[in-house]
């Protein structure tokens, strides 16, 4: 039950962020979160707020009429918020370790396919998609037909995030029981690194 309480208060301080970006709408708004640093809600909070400002900056570039300097500006934007958000998942992935490396594996436990953090990535990216597609179903400027789809585009959404919150509250009870090894592989992204990328070093 602890570990469902975890998924819920993650689901919550998600949706809160995704309210409290679209108070102004604006990629360049300043973020204040209401955590304090260096726990882990504030954590959640902060990546929520930025899979928020990704979204947007997504669509942003796909503006055919966008000018290819702009676009150019907002692609490094999108890189930096990538490098940001995989910096950020593996320190909530580290709070998971805390909790959890210490727990004697049972004879049969198995390892999962990813960190818990990473599924908690994926439970945040989808309450962006949830606000976004019910601004998409109140819409009253598209077809009957349109409308119908995203509404079950919709419910697909919710179905989705049910089931995401029970998994990952069965995932972390796993951990905390022993039935599965807690392990961290960290990204070990190279391209942002001007000692590996072999444009960045050829350059020197």
């Amino acid at each position: 039950m602890v570990n469902m309480n975890f998924v819920e208060t993650s689901n919550s301080i998600f949706a809160q962020a995704v309210r409290d970006y679209h108070r102004t709408d604006d990629v360049d708004t300043p973020i204040q979160n209401p955590y304090p640093a260096g726990t882990i809600e504030h954590d959640l909070y902060l990546k929520n707020w930025i899979d928020t400002v990704q979204w947007h900056l997504e669509d942003i570039i796909r503006d055919p009429q966008i000018e290819p300097t702009e676009a150019l500006t907002i692609k490094r934007r999108i890189d930096k918020s990538n490098q940001e958000r995989t910096d950020l998942v593996e320190r909530i992935d580290s709070y998971f370790w805390e909790q959890y490396h210490h727990v004697k594996p049972q004879a049969d436990a198995r390892i999962n396919t990813e960190s818990p953090a990473w599924a908690i990535d994926r439970l945040s990216i989808l309450h962006v998609k949830i606000w976004h597609m019910q601004e998409q179903v109140e819409r009253t400027d598209v077809s009957a037909e349109q409308h119908e789809k995203c509404v079950a585009k919709m419910a697909v959404l919710n179905e989705q995030l049910n089931d995401m919150t029970t998994s990952i509250g069965q995932l972390l009870d796993d951990y905390a029981s022993g039935k599965r090894i807690m392990k961290v592989y960290r990204q070990m992204k190279m391209y942002n690194d001007p000692t590996m990328n072999p444009v960045l070093y050829g350059k020197k």
